[in-house]
Order: structure tokens, then C-alpha cells, then sequence
């Protein structure tokens, strides 16, 4: 037995195997195909048939509606020389090809579904590739909500999403969401309940994906959500200082007062405890006078969330400090007299006391000479 023979023809054998494979692989990677992935499409968006595995030498792609690739079918074809479009038969004025061979197709229709078969034209020879493409229809879900016109605060909003898809994604204020501590959404995913509703949770939506990264929208739920008065201020010209407005009599007074509300801020003012006839922001004096001093109240309030704040300012003439007077000591008449007599009385007194002391001291000397 000759093993070398046997070994050569083993090796022949090898090599054969390998030459084979080697050009089968470069046949299948060189065949054209239309991308599986891109045969999809929705109504209304654009679709994009990918041409895959180009060949670097083309010359001419034509797109033809069908499985062949007759003249009568063709859609629009794209000469690479001279960079230019020809439109076929089968033209409906959306459809154009790229440079890279593909067929963009703008708004597409349901009656756009069926085969689409592409050749093109290379140095080396021409290639064809045909493939089915599906147009969904485009579902737009519907959604209600239990009311549209909530209190802040105070009243919770249930949306259903009406669809018969499982995965359906919200949108509060244009934003996606997810169960939170305010927001639960149900197992199905087809209700969302917010709890202590917000002025900023609207409007309302939900979508569902109909192929990767193309979405069915519901309309917008719009809601009117009342809300205030918040941030109330009390302002005045002249400034008030701690509450007090000091102006003089004849001068003008302003008072402003102001708060965000929805609807919008009631305003009463009182003075004194009395409802004045003013019913904006603003209260205006010309020309002060004093039966216009004392205190000025703003009211504030809402007539939906039923909710009223309020403050004082205290209109009056500036403060200034008393000149200081001299004091004068006086006397009335009554006091006068009573004072006199006590005083000729004290001075009998001491005159009479100053005469015995002179006379007991004289005395006493005389005696003792004596």
C-alpha cells in the first residue's frame, strides 16, 4: 500500500474542499440583498429600502415595483456617471435613490406594500435582488381622562389609553414617566392615575411603538388646573417701611398689590374696616387727605380653589419729634399771698430771734463786768 499516494490525493482533496468554500464565501459576499430589517414600514413616515453589499464598481441602481426588472415596472433609476434620476412608469413622485443605491420612499401609502426588486448595473456585470415590503397601518391609540378641570393640590386625574398593545408609555408635559410617588401606572400600562395633581401635569398623552423607533401618538389631553393665590406682595409709592406709609397731606399714594393665581386673582381693599369700591390690583390716592389716613387691607382670593390671603399698610403723616420748650415757673395769685405772708411771717421770726440773741449775748457781758 502506498500511504504517500494516499496522502497526496488527501491533500488534493483538502484543497478542493477550501477552494470551494473560499469561493462560495465570496459569492455570497458579494451578492446584493435587500436589508430584512428595512422592508418594514408605517403609513404616513418615510421608508428606506437598504441596498447591502454594493458593489464598488456600479455604473446604474433601478428600483422596479414587482419581482422582475422590466421597463414597464421600473420606479426610478440613478445613473452613478453622471449623477442624475430618471423616473419610470411606476413613479408616484415620492420615491428617489440615494448614491448609496437605496430607494427612499416619502409618506408611505398602505397600497405601497408588495415586492421591490433592485438591479444594478457594475462594471463586472449586473446584480438583482427582490424583497417583500409590508406597510402597517399607523395606529393612533385613544385616550379620555375622568376631568379636565382639577384643583391643585386636592384632586387626582385618571387617563386610559385605549389600544390593544401591552406596552404603552406615557407622556406628562411632553415628558415620559414611569410609577413614582405621585404617579402610578396600572399592570397593563394602559391607565395612569396622578394623585395630588400639579399645574405643571399637562397636557397628557400616550404612544405605543409600532415598529423600532416609529410611535403611535393619542391626541393631547389638555388640563385646567386651578392653582393660588401664591406669592402675594403689598407694595406701595412712597415705600413702605415696615408696614407704614408716610406721605404728607396733598401728595400722591399708590398701593399695589399682586399674587399668581389661576383663574385669575379677586382684589378687595378695605380702609378702615370699610369695603372700598376698588376692585383691581391697584388702589390709587391723587391728592391725600386726612379722612384718607389710617389702614389699607388688600383682599385676595380664588374663587375656584377657594383659597384668600391678605395684608395691611398703615397710611399716615411722617413722624417728627416735638421742639423742646423752656420751662417757666409759675404762680397763681392765691399762692402769691399764702407765699408773702409765710415770708414777712419768717422774716418776723428771724428778726425777732436775731434781737434776743443780741440782747441775751449784751446781757450776759454787762454781768460779768459787774
Amino acid at each position: 500500500m502506498d500511504l504517500s499516494r494516499q496522502r497526496c490525493r488527501l491533500w488534493k482533496e483538502l484543497v478542493l474542499v477550501a477552494s470551494l468554500l473560499a469561493l462560495g464565501i465570496c459569492q455570497a459576499s458579494g451578492q446584493i440583498d435587500i436589508n430584512p430589517d428595512s422592508l418594514i414600514g408605517v403609513e404616513t413616515y418615510r421608508t428606506r429600502l437598504v441596498l447591502e453589499n454594493g458593489p464598488e464598481d456600479a455604473q446604474a441602481y433601478s428600483w422596479h415595483r414587482g419581482a422582475n426588472d422590466t421597463e414597464e415596472n421600473m420606479i426610478v433609476s440613478y445613473n452613478v456617471t453622471s449623477d442624475s434620476q430618471q423616473n419610470g412608469p411606476m413613479f408616484t413622485g415620492r420615491e428617489s435613490v440615494l448614491k448609496t443605491g437605496d430607494l427612499h420612499i416619502r409618506g408611505s401609502q398602505l397600497n405601497d406594500t408588495g415586492n421591490y426588486t433592485v438591479r444594478v448595473d457594475a462594471i463586472n456585470g449586473t446584480q438583482r435582488a427582490t424583497g417583500w415590503l409590508k406597510i402597517q397601518e399607523l395606529e393612533i391609540p385613544g385616550i379620555s381622562v375622568n376631568a379636565t378641570s382639577v384643583v391643585e393640590d386636592i384632586d387626582s386625574v385618571a387617563a386610559i389609553c385605549y389600544t390593544n398593545d401591552t406596552n404603552v408609555m406615557w407622556y406628562v408635559n411632553s415628558a415620559p414617566v414611569s410609577s413614582n410617588n405621585r404617579m402610578t401606572i396600572s399592570p397593563d400600562t394602559k391607565t395612569l392615575i396622578i394623585q395630588r395633581i400639579e399645574r405643571f401635569d399637562s397636557p397628557l398623552q400616550c404612544s405605543i411603538e409600532i415598529i423600532p423607533e416609529i410611535f403611535g401618538r393619542s391626541e393631547l389631553i389638555q388640563l385646567t388646573v386651578a392653582y393660588g393665590p401664591y406669592g402675594m406682595t403689598l407694595t406701595s409709592m412712597p415705600n413702605h417701611l415696615s408696614g407704614v406709609v408716610s406721605a404728607e397731606i396733598g401728595t400722591p399714594v399708590e398701593m399695589k398689590c399682586t399674587a399668581y393665581s389661576r383663574p385669575e386673582s379677586q382684589y378687595r381693599w378695605f380702609h378702615n374696616g370699610s369695603l372700598l369700591s376698588f376692585s383691581g390690583e391697584n388702589i390709587s390716592l391723587p391728592s391725600l387727605t386726612w379722612d384718607q389716613m389710617g389702614s389699607y387691607r388688600c383682599v385676595v382670593g380664588n374663587s375656584v380653589t377657594q383659597l384668600t390671603f391678605y395684608q395691611r399698610l398703615q397710611v399716615q403723616v411722617p413722624w417728627r419729634p416735638k421742639p423742646a420748650q423752656k420751662r417757666v415757673f409759675t404762680v397763681s395769685g392765691s399762692y402769691v399771698v399764702v407765699l408773702i405772708v409765710v415770708t414777712v411771717l419768717g422774716g418776723v421770726v428771724f428778726c425777732a430771734t436775731l434781737i434776743y440773741i443780741l440782747f441775751k449775748h449784751y446781757s450776759t457781758r454787762t454781768n460779768r463786768l459787774i
